[in-house]
């Protein structure tokens, strides 16, 4: 059987690639949302009235998952219901996964098609937060798009893994 073609190992390389790079970059933003906290609490006890700190934590917040999110997939962390998949061979995992995977991207279709309709909204309406401080809400939008869309390219590379682990490779 001949080996994967040229450019499947390369999408998968760079995919891996990008996915750490973004990954190890959003997991310093857990000290950008402690910052901001710290802030909110030391804001309280002087009796400043920092409105922007709660919306900031929560967009920090989706930030970090959002973009950690196809991190922990490529380090395979997430969390899995497995009553019989730890019992399984290597070659029956990586076939039960193959099939799976297509479930995992069509729920990323379905939610990035419906996260860049509201992206798009979100730019042409300049939609704001109904909340005092009053943020623009496209920014945080285009940075779930870019998570989604990321996790959908690992997923696709978790794929093509699958099936040449099936073949006898390593990717």
């Amino acid at each position: 059987m001949p080996d994967m073609p040229n450019w499947i190992k390369a999408y998968v390389r760079f995919v891996d690639a990008l996915n750490y790079r973004v990954g190890r970059f959003s997991m310093y933003l857990l000290f950008v949302l402690m910052g901001i906290l710290l802030w909110s609490s030391i804001s309280n006890i002087l009796r400043q009235n920092a409105i922007w700190t709660l919306e900031m934590a929560q967009f920090t917040m989706v930030a970090y998952y959002m973009l950690g999110g196809p991190y922990s997939l490529q380090l395979d962390s997430n969390v899995r219901m497995d009553l019989l998949y730890h019992r399984w061979s290597d070659r029956t995992k990586a076939w039960f996964d193959a099939f799976s995977v297509f479930a995992l991207l069509f729920y990323l279709g379905v939610l990035l098609y419906g996260a860049v309709e509201s992206t798009i909204y979100s730019l042409e309406y300049a939609e704001r937060s109904p909340t005092a401080w009053r943020p623009y809400i496209a920014p945080i939008k285009i940075i779930m798009c870019v998570g989604i869309l990321l996790m959908l390219l690992q997923a696709i590379a978790f794929f093509f893994k699958d099936v040449a682990k099936l073949r006898g490779e390593e990717l």
